[in-house]
């Protein structure tokens, strides 16, 4: 809710607040923290005018929504690289089945195998 405090911290917290600062001296302490909240309120409006009259009759016109950074989730852009991208050439499931069959046969020295080749299966000698 306010800097990651929930409801019951928060009014513990002013609890706390109010009783390390006193009876005496509370009614000023929130006195000048409305004065506070009220210029910082008419600063964001002035600027929001200034920007607006800088900027102006197009400002109105911007769609904020798409330039919010938290849209951004990199997964999903990933995702939609990878479906954007041209189609990649199907491998035969049989033919890797079997290429797969035959090296776990022969686990230290992995022959060639000419009919995993004729099916397009690579072979690549340096990683087995």
């Amino acid at each position: 809710m306010f800097f990651g405090y929930d409801m019951e911290k928060f009014l513990l917290l002013l609890v706390v607040a109010a009783l390390l600062i006193g009876p005496e001296r509370l009614p000023r302490y929130a006195e000048s923290l409305a004065r506070f909240t009220k210029r910082s309120r008419e600063w964001l409006a002035g600027a929001r005018t200034r920007v607006k009259e800088e900027m102006g009759d197009d400002f109105d016109e911007v769609e904020w929504r798409k330039l919010d950074p938290r849209q951004y989730d990199p997964r999903r852009i990933i995702r939609d690289a990878l479906l954007d991208d041209a189609p990649v050439p199907i491998v035969q499931a049989a033919a890797i089945g079997a290429a797969a069959t035959k090296t776990a046969t022969t686990p230290l020295a992995p022959a060639f195998d000419p009919e995993a080749a004729a099916a397009g299966v690579p072979f690549d000698d340096e990683a087995t």
